[in-house]
């Protein structure tokens, strides 16, 4: 998850509306020129076999195709994979769960997909994308605490995932549990340390924690995060939320009526920076902040690198803090 500071390196993201609508589109052209010809439909075990990208390529269409609600193309995918995987394949148990948790018209068909699951996973208990199922279907029928019970469970079994870590510590903190958000992330950037985009996520749970604690507690975890959003643009240079948290917590500290305790930064133990320390800090993030802002509005939506919610966010703030050009 580490990334070159090459200053071309973007944060992984979901794809965009735009995008998925774009994929889905080419959905006809495509399906027509891989699907239709039978050698091209192998089962990946056979030695030799040279089509792994080609599948990859039609479950991106798959779930291209489920998200803009175009079901016929993406069931006409789901049967080319289990063509080439097998309808037992752990894998496609998972594409089918996610076909049929959309094509379900209402809550008594995601209590039948949440069923089927609890069914597999007893069988199973270890199958990866049914564990993964499950938890966002649990999350998406707002089912928060069965989510996290879930997800605790998958957790158990394979402790080494650092997005279901960062999945956790999201569903702790949309309950305002940030201690244990906080505890999560950190465990995640114990498997993945220099992840730049979980380094800002727990910069951000820092940030959000302190406006809640007494002004000594409040500029600890300020500082904390202010070197959580360092590490994170170090390491991804043109990281517009490392930048945007960078940004606002220094503002924030700026604008404290205490202002900064500490003559010095040390960032190991999370102290506040000086005063002029933070105010280059500040000023060096917001010139970075225009700058990735402008770049990115040049580009169309589907080369942004973030989301157009992270873009929007970054010009209000800056407009807030007199930076319109």
């Amino acid at each position: 998850m580490a990334c070159s500071s090459s200053g071309h390196c973007r944060a992984k993201h979901s794809t965009d509306m735009v995008s998925t609508l774009y994929l889905s589109q080419q959905a006809p052209s495509i399906l027509d020129r891989r699907l239709t010809s039978k050698s091209s439909v192998q089962p990946l075990t056979i030695p030799g076999c040279e089509h792994l990208e080609e599948q990859e390529t039609v479950e991106k269409l798959f779930v291209a195709c489920l998200q803009t609600g175009d079901d016929k193309s993406a069931l006409l995918c789901f049967e080319h994979l289990t063509q080439c995987f097998g309808l037992s394949n752990e894998r496609v148990t998972g594409l089918r769960g996610l076909y049929e948790e959309a094509i379900a018209e209402d809550d008594t068909g995601l209590e039948n997909c949440l069923q089927k699951y609890n069914k597999l996973l007893q069988e199973n208990p270890v199958n990866v994308p049914i564990l993964k199922r499950r938890v966002a279907l649990l999350r998406s029928m707002s089912r928060i605490a069965d989510a996290i019970a879930a997800l605790i469970e998958f957790i158990d079994a394979i402790p080494t995932d650092a997005e279901a870590w960062c999945e956790l510590a999201d569903l702790y903190q949309s309950q305002g549990m940030s201690s244990q958000a906080i505890f999560c992330l950190e465990e995640a950037l114990l498997i993945a340390p220099n992840a730049w985009n979980i380094l800002a996520q727990l910069g951000e749970v820092l940030y959000i924690t302190a406006s809640s604690q007494e002004a000594e507690t409040a500029r600890k975890l300020l500082g904390r995060s202010i070197s959580l959003f360092c590490r994170s643009i170090e390491l991804c240079d043109d990281y517009l939320r490392g930048f945007y948290g960078l940004v606002l917590v220094s503002s924030t500290l700026l604008n404290s009526s205490d202002g900064p305790l500490h003559n010095s930064f040390n960032a190991s133990v999370g102290d506040t920076p000086s005063k002029d320390h933070l105010k280059r800090l500040h000023a060096f993030a917001r010139k970075k902040l225009w700058d990735i802002l402008k770049s990115r509005l040049s580009l169309s939506q589907q080369e942004y690198g973030c989301s157009e919610g992270d873009l929007i966010a970054a010009r209000e703030l800056l407009d807030r803090l007199g930076d319109s050009k």
